[in-house]
C-alpha cells in the first residue's frame, strides 16, 4: 500500500510538470512546503478530501475564490450535468451565450455588449485588445494598479524596471519570453495615490487605465474623484478588473458601491462557481472593435461555462449570497481583531469583507504564517493568512477555526517576546505570495 499518495504524486508531478502544477497559487510551497496536501479527490460544501481520503475543512482559498456557493453546489452541478447530456459542444452556437449576455447586461446598465472567455488571463487580454483598438493610436500606453494576469502586455511592465510589479505580483519577477519591444508601454501606479496616478497619466501618454477596484483596501473618495477628473480631461478608457472582487459585496462589480462606472468591466472566478467562465462587459463603441481585431477561440463556445454561470447567478440573486458572504466576513474580521488584542499581537486586517486577510506587523510574518498553516493542518484545517468566504461557511466552522487558531496566536505572542519561532517549525518556511498595491 502506498503511504501518503498525495505527497508522492506531487513529488512525481514536479518531475514532468514545470513547477509541478498549472497555478502558482496552488503550489504547496505557498503554504507548507512538502506537507501541504497538493491534490484533492473530492470536494463538497467547504470540505475537501485528498488522495489519501483525509478530510479537510477549507478555511483558505476555496478554489482560489471560484466557489462562492461552496464546492459542488447541487443546483449548479445538476444544470451542468443536464447540459452535458444534451451535448456540451457542437458545430452551432449554444443559446446560453445569448441568455447569459442578457443576464449580465441586466445588472450592468451602463454597458451594451458582452464577450466570454474561460479564464481571467484571457478576459484581461481581450479587454486590453479591445481598449487599444478603441483609443487614440498615439495613446496606446496603459496604466495599471493590480494583478491582471500572465500575458505579455502585463509582464512588460517589468521590462523597464524589474521592480515595477513587485507590489502587484511577485518581487523581481523575470520577463523571459516577453518581447523587449513592449518596454515602456505599461506603467504601474499605487492604489489610492492621487499624485502617482496623476503623474503616471500625464507623463506617459496613457490611453488606458486598468485597475482592481478593491483588493486590500477600499478606494478613497479623493482618489476616485481624481480618477474621474483625469478620465474626463485625458479621455482614457477605464477598465475595472473585477475577476476577484465581483459578487463578493454586491451582485456584480464592487464598483457599484462607489459613484463611478467603467468603460469595460471584467468578471471571473465566482461567476461559474467552479466552472470555467469569464466575461468582458463594455460599451458598444469599444466592444464592437472585436469585429476589427481577431479575438476568437474554439473552447469559448462550449456550453458548460455559460450554463453554470446562469444557474450560479440565479442562486446568488435568490439567496442574496453577497450579503451572506459580507456579513460572515465582518464577523471573521472582528474575531481576528479580538484575538490579536487578547494576545497583544499587532496585525493588519485587510481585504474586502468577502476575502478577509491578515498579516503580522513583524519581520517574522512569513514564519508565523507558516506556523499557522502547519499547526492548523494537524487539526485537518486548510488555513493561511486569508480566506475566501463562501455561503457554506457556518458559525461552527468559524468556531472550530478560532478554537485552533488561539493557541497558535499564544505561541506567536511568545515568539514576539523572544522565543525562536524556527524551533516550532517542522520544515521550510512558505514562499511569499502575490503582493498588491491595493
Amino acid at each position: 500500500m502506498v503511504k501518503n499518495k498525495t505527497l508522492k504524486t506531487w513529488l512525481e508531478a514536479k518531475k514532468i510538470i514545470p513547477g509541478g502544477n498549472m497555478l502558482l497559487s496552488k503550489r504547496p510551497e505557498m503554504f507548507l512546503p512538502n506537507k501541504w496536501p497538493a491534490y484533492f479527490k473530492s470536494a463538497k460544501g467547504c470540505y475537501i478530501n485528498d488522495l489519501d481520503n483525509k478530510k479537510y475543512l477549507d478555511m483558505s482559498l476555496m478554489g482560489v475564490g471560484t466557489c462562492v456557493l461552496g464546492y459542488s453546489n447541487k443546483e449548479v452541478d445538476n444544470a451542468v450535468i443536464e447540459c452535458v447530456k444534451k451535448g456540451s459542444m457542437s458545430t452551432l452556437n449554444c443559446e446560453e451565450d445569448y441568455l447569459l449576455s442578457k443576464n449580465i447586461l441586466s445588472f450592468n446598465k451602463w454597458a451594451d455588449m458582452v464577450r466570454f472567455a474561460r479564464t481571467g488571463g484571457e478576459a484581461n487580454a481581450i479587454a486590453i485588445r479591445l481598449a487599444r483598438a478603441s483609443c487614440n493610436q498615439k495613446k496606446q500606453n496603459i496604466a495599471i494598479s493590480g494583478y491582471h494576469g500572465w500575458h505579455d502586455w502585463y509582464l512588460s511592465a517589468n521590462l523597464k524596471n524589474k521592480k515595477n510589479l513587485d507590489q502587484h505580483l511577485l518581487s523581481g519577477l523575470d520577463t523571459a519570453g516577453v518581447p523587449k519591444i513592449l518596454k515602456g508601454t505599461v506603467f504601474p501606479f499605487s492604489f489610492n495615490n492621487v499624485d502617482e496616478l496623476t503623474r503616471t497619466v500625464k507623463k506617459n501618454n496613457i490611453g488606458i487605465v486598468k485597475m482592481e477596484v478593491y483588493r486590500n483596501h477600499p478606494p478613497d473618495k479623493k482618489f476616485l474623484e481624481a480618477l474621474q477628473y483625469l478620465r474626463e480631461r485625458h479621455n482614457f478608457i477605464l477598465i475595472f478588473d473585477e475577476c476577484t472582487s465581483g459578487f463578493r459585496e454586491t451582485f456584480g462589480g464592487i464598483y457599484k458601491k462607489y459613484n463611478i462606472t467603467p468603460d469595460i468591466c471584467i468578471y471571473g472566478k465566482a461567476l461559474g462557481n467552479g466552472y470555467a467562465i469569464t466575461s468582458v462587459v463594455g460599451k458598444k463603441n469599444i466592444m464592437n472593435n472585436a469585429q476589427k481585431s481577431f479575438i476568437s477561440s474554439t473552447f469559448w463556445t462550449e456550453r458548460v461555462g455559460p450554463t453554470a454561470a446562469l444557474k450560479t447567478l440565479e442562486i446568488m440573486k435568490r439567496t442574496r449570497s453577497w450579503e451572506i458572504i459580507s456579513n460572515k466576513g465582518k464577523i471573521f474580521k472582528k474575531r481576528l481583531k479580538d484575538l490579536s488584542i487578547k494576545y497583544n499581537l499587532p496585525i493588519n486586517i485587510f481585504g474586502n469583507n468577502g476575502i478577509p486577510a491578515f498579516n503580522f506587523n513583524s519581520k517574522k510574518n512569513l514564519e508565523y504564517k507558516t506556523l499557522i498553516t502547519q499547526e492548523m493542518l494537524k487539526s485537518n484545517i486548510l488555513a493561511s493568512n486569508l480566506i475566501y468566504i463562501s455561503t457554506k461557511h457556518e458559525n461552527r466552522h468559524f468556531n472550530y477555526y478560532f478554537k485552533n487558531l488561539e493557541p497558535i496566536f499564544e505561541k506567536i505572542a511568545d515568539c514576539e517576546k523572544g522565543y525562536n519561532v524556527k524551533k516550532l517549525l517542522e520544515g521550510a518556511v512558505c514562499h511569499s505570495t502575490f503582493q498588491r498595491l491595493n
